[in-house]
């Protein structure tokens, strides 16, 4: 691995003597303070509320790397979203305070100097490195910022986070290979910084990643807070010693309470303070998260008194004092702040604009990704040379109409029955979807227009091709009009069924169960569409409930 430190400060000169990463610099936002954060929902067994943290306070300088650490489970992922001042779930309850520069900034402001960079690396697979960037860059900055300006920060933060060699390698699909778990961390982190944020915040980056991995993805996280004074809190569950020694300060929780804050450096003295000294040779990590743990023990109830006790060193030591004091003193503060370098650059490309790159976003991942369309046009042809093959060469004689009918039908019915296909593609969709929207990028008008408007000529080709080979193989009606009837028909059946596959997963996002009520529906419409069974004989519940809205009926 080299010697840390060198390794560290080599890339931080780096970054400082990097003009083109000026717009990383951070020179408003001095510090981010916190006090009594708590967050009360009711359990679910007792029907009493239960506090997920309580009474967190905390402060963080810029240029620092701040470490919330803690056994599964105790809030660290909570108070990361508190902290972000992200969306709780319902009937939450939050309490607490959160100060930029000792005032109180109001949440759209705020929203404009942070950025989120959740557990998942929710990244689309067929894009490179550097569209990925690319794309950032297009839904989140104004026409102000200009095409070399956009350019340089694309630049930058590939030589920042080290991946300008696998700049045009794609992320990685389940058919083709990219790059690897560490790579894509930093490609995540990178894509938030595009923005210029001042304050990020990271969850469980390296969830997943091995301790070089780790100490890598953490160390560019290192040399990004202290090169361009951003202020970085980061969860992390079990850090490696040298990646924990690059945090400048660590918040320790456990259920829910603070058990230490302060410099990484004091740690080793304020538990040996407290009776619990960490011995030679140990990962003090590793220790303290043993120490506060009551997960994997026999005497539970000792472990749990062990733990209060800690809290309560904590609660009564006079570092917990000192900080009190003061963010108290900010509390007092009825100014508020805004940043208004910030505000002036990050106004938000118009709905055009997002629309415009979305499209474009997603006409590179359609062409590229295998599963999205073309697996799919594959089974439609195989499914048209079926139906042309079986239905082979029908003779335009009353004895035929019955073949004629069961062809139209087969060919209507299964083709919307096949749009199951397209769950997995859209649940990737919605996931890119959902991240960006939590980070403020766009919201879901453009989001469903583009996905709407991308797959038109998708879904027009597949039904062409299909009709191709299955309409003259089956010897339907020998005309232009008939036969572009039938493909115009096709189409809409194929849109009617994509919408379904929309909505029902949007609903549910789950790949089992969307494919299975998706499945449901167009098995239900088959039976009461008229085919089976004609409408005046279907009983008054099928055929006013669903005969009526059965998109396969035209």
């Amino acid at each position: 691995m080299g010697d840390p430190s060198s390794l560290m400060a080599s890339r931080t000169q780096d970054l400082e003597q990097n003009d083109s990463g000026h717009f990383l610099m951070n020179q408003t936002i001095r510090n981010f303070s916190w006090q009594g954060l708590t967050v009360t929902v009711k359990d679910r067994e007792t029907k009493k509320p239960r506090d997920l943290i309580n009474d967190i306070s905390g402060d963080v300088q810029h240029g620092e790397l701040v470490a919330l650490m803690g056994p599964s489970g105790c809030g660290k992922t909570t108070l990361l979203n508190v902290l972000a001042r992200r969306t709780m779930s319902a009937g939450a309850k939050v309490l607490g305070e959160n100060y930029v520069n000792d005032a109180h900034m109001e949440s759209q402001d705020f929203q404009r100097v942070t950025s989120y960079v959740e557990q998942e690396d929710v990244l689309i697979g067929s894009l490179t490195v550097q569209e990925t960037l690319k794309f950032a860059a297009d839904l989140s900055l104004p026409s102000s910022i200009s095409k070399r300006q956009r350019i340089d920060r694309i630049r930058t933060l590939l030589e920042a986070f080290g991946i300008q060699n696998q700049a045009n390698t794609l992320v990685g699909t389940p058919i083709r290979k990219g790059i690897s778990g560490g790579q894509k961390r930093r490609v995540s982190v990178a894509s938030q910084l595009i923005t210029n944020p001042r304050i990020l915040f990271l969850d469980e980056p390296t969830s997943g990643l091995d301790s070089t991995a780790s100490f890598e993805v953490m160390s560019y996280a290192k040399e990004l807070a202290r090169a361009n004074n951003l202020l970085i809190i980061a969860s992390i569950h079990q850090p490696s010693t040298t990646t924990f020694k690059l945090f400048d300060k660590l918040l320790l929780l456990s259920a829910g309470k603070t058990c230490y804050f302060g410099p990484v450096s004091a740690v080793e003295s304020y538990f040996s303070g407290i009776g619990y000294p960490i011995p030679a040779q140990t990962n003090p990590a590793e220790f303290i998260l043993d120490t506060v743990s009551s997960d994997f023990t026999n005497s539970k109830d000792f472990e749990e008194d062990r733990i209060q006790v800690i809290q309560t060193a904590w609660a009564n030591s006079n570092e917990v004092k000192s900080l009190t004091s003061q963010v108290s003193e900010r509390a007092r503060s009825t100014k508020k702040f805004i940043d208004q370098a910030s505000m002036d650059e990050k106004t938000r490309p118009g709905t055009i604009s997002i629309t415009l790159a979305l499209l474009h976003r997603s006409f590179v991942k359609s062409y590229r990704d295998v599963i999205a369309y073309g697996i799919r046009i594959a089974m439609y042809l195989g499914l048209a040379i079926m139906m042309g093959t079986v239905w082979l060469r029908l003779h335009p004689s009353q004895d035929y109409i019955q073949p004629f009918i069961n062809a139209i039908f087969f060919g209507s019915a299964f083709m919307s029955f096949m749009a199951v296909a397209y769950v997995p593609a859209f649940l990737e969709d919605r996931a890119i979807f959902t991240k960006e929207r939590a980070n403020g990028l766009y919201g879901v008008t453009p989001f469903m227009v583009s996905n709407f408007l991308i797959g038109l000529p998708y879904l027009f080709l597949i039904s062409m091709l299909f009709s191709i080979v299955s309409y003259w193989l089956s010897n339907l009606q020998p005309t232009a009009e008939g036969f572009f009837t039938w493909v115009m028909w096709i189409f809409l059946d194929l849109v009617a069924a994509e919408s379904l596959v929309v909505l029902v997963t949007s609903i549910f996002p789950n790949f089992v169960i969307s494919l299975a009520l998706v499945a449901f529906a167009n098995g239900l419409w088959m039976s009461v569409g008229g085919f089976m069974v004609t409408p005046t004989l279907l009983n008054p519940f099928w055929k006013y409930v669903f005969h009526y809205i059965d998109y396969q009926v035209c």
